[in-house]
């Protein structure tokens, strides 16, 4: 067979959608019968640029990573700086600035005690290394028998088996994968809403379980105040304080997944901040790197680092690849640096503000569940699950972009979007919205 060189002439939009469908396989999708894709050029700010001219204004910062948007000029230095020095570079036995740097920070930023830092490549990923940083743990402390974890239903934690097996097991996109997944704990998902009393009631379920199976779990794991992908359900701060004391009182490490809330999303810096507690393990990634490099991080206090190092095996036994890679540490330095110093609180403000005077309007609809909205994040619920890639097409033909997942239809934009363009998101969900019931 002859070898013919890659052609760097760019491909007409016709020869990319033909050469997509036959080779690609795109997350969540059928290869054999795939939904119509949208070819993207380029990104400026909050829009996305198609190949055939038009512009999307971006309602989900590229599945809520992307929170300074697109061909940000200081993110772009920082990559371009990097590459000039070095792209990668294995992390055994090595360290780099960018890295350091990063952990340093990290350690300053996040709630008290979270001072170890584990660098991985994707969200999943970190969610192994919290499971396995647990559940060696215990192995360390002569405790082999606390393999089991207990998380809630509704959650999700990420696409690899550790992670599928602490998801929703039934209501999740993973319940196929069910029969042959670790089975795990599960308690009933958050009942109190963000602003709503909390009552003992609603963790008595939870309590029962922990103290039940408190000799076996190695870890409660969870999604701090909000449960993203398993329906964007916004919970109780107290029911997350009380979590954290049952973990305390029975001597169980609490990992939480901030993988989607991080970073401000949710109006405080870390979502667990919204209950005033520190847990032992952390999960991030992201908006960890501004969207522009995948980069995320399992951090850990001392207790969970000094445990584990105690142990006839005190090496924590992972090592990806391309684990705190330089161009993806440096980039994520450069993020945080920008976001810091922004007045990112008031911005969350603006937009929490706006999303709740002009979604709002949507509860009239009789198809529409709920409206909430809590820090960049606002969410309308349907009565009933909708085909995700028709509504996707509307939103594309309304000049935006908007993936909804089952019956929620949800807003997370790029902080620095302003009131016109947050305002073209907020009217083309109502607009595709009133359409549904022609």
């Amino acid at each position: 067979m002859t070898e013919k060189a890659v052609s760097t002439t760019p491909l007409s939009p016709d020869e990319l959608n033909r050469l997509d469908r036959a080779h690609l396989w795109h997350p969540y999708t059928s290869f054999t019968n795939p939904p119509p894709v949208t070819p993207v050029m380029g990104g400026e700010g909050v829009y996305l640029h198609l190949a055939d001219g038009r512009k999307l204004v971006d309602g989900i910062s590229s599945w809520w990573s992307a929170v300074h948007g697109y061909n940000h000029p200081v993110l772009n230095k920082a990559v371009t700086d990097q590459l000039h020095k070095m792209a990668h570079v294995m992390f055994a036995g090595i360290t780099h600035e960018p890295a350091v740097k990063l952990a340093a920070t990290l350690a300053r930023i996040t709630p008290e005690g979270l001072n170890k830092v584990f660098f991985s490549d994707s969200g999943s990923v970190a969610v192994e290394v919290a499971m396995k940083m647990a559940v060696q743990y215990w192995h360390s402390q002569g405790q082999s028998q606390r393999t089991l974890f207990l998380s809630f239903k509704r959650g999700y934690h990420g696409d690899t088996f550790g992670a599928m097996s602490v998801c929703d097991p039934h209501s999740g996109m993973h319940h196929m994968f069910h029969h042959m997944l670790s089975h795990q704990l599960f308690a009933d998902a958050p009942a109190t809403g963000f602003e709503e009393p909390f009552q003992e009631s609603h963790i008595a379920k939870f309590s029962q379980m922990i103290q039940q199976h408190r000799q076996k779990i190695a870890a409660v794991i969870l999604e701090p105040i909000m449960q993203g992908a398993g329906g964007m359900h916004f919970y109780s701060p107290q029911f997350l304080q009380r979590v954290k004391q049952l973990c305390d009182q029975h001597q169980i490490l609490l990992i939480a997944d901030e993988i989607a809330t991080g970073f401000g999303r949710t109006g405080k810096l870390f979502a667990c901040e919204h209950a005033s507690i520190s847990p032992d393990i952390m999960c991030i990634g992201k908006a960890l790197s501004g969207g522009y490099i995948t980069l995320a991080a399992t951090l850990c206090n001392d207790r969970v680092s000094s445990g584990i190092c105690q142990g006839d095996y005190s090496a924590l036994m992972h090592g990806p690849t391309y684990m705190a890679n330089p161009l993806a540490c440096a980039v994520a330095n450069a993020s945080i640096d920008l976001l810091m110093k922004s007045d990112w609180q008031q911005k969350v403000k603006r937009i929490s503000e706006q999303l709740h005077h002009e979604l709002m309007p949507c509860r009239e609809f009789s198809y529409v569940k709920d409206v909430r909205v809590l820090g960049a994040i606002g969410v309308v619920e349907l009565e009933k699950p909708f085909n995700t890639h028709e509504l996707t097409q509307a939103f594309v033909a309304q000049g935006v972009w908007v993936r909804p997942m089952g019956q929620v239809i949800y807003l997370m934009p790029p902080f620095i979007i302003n009131p016109e363009e947050l305002s073209k998101l907020t009217a083309a969900v109502a607009k595709v919205i009133a359409n549904m019931a022609k």
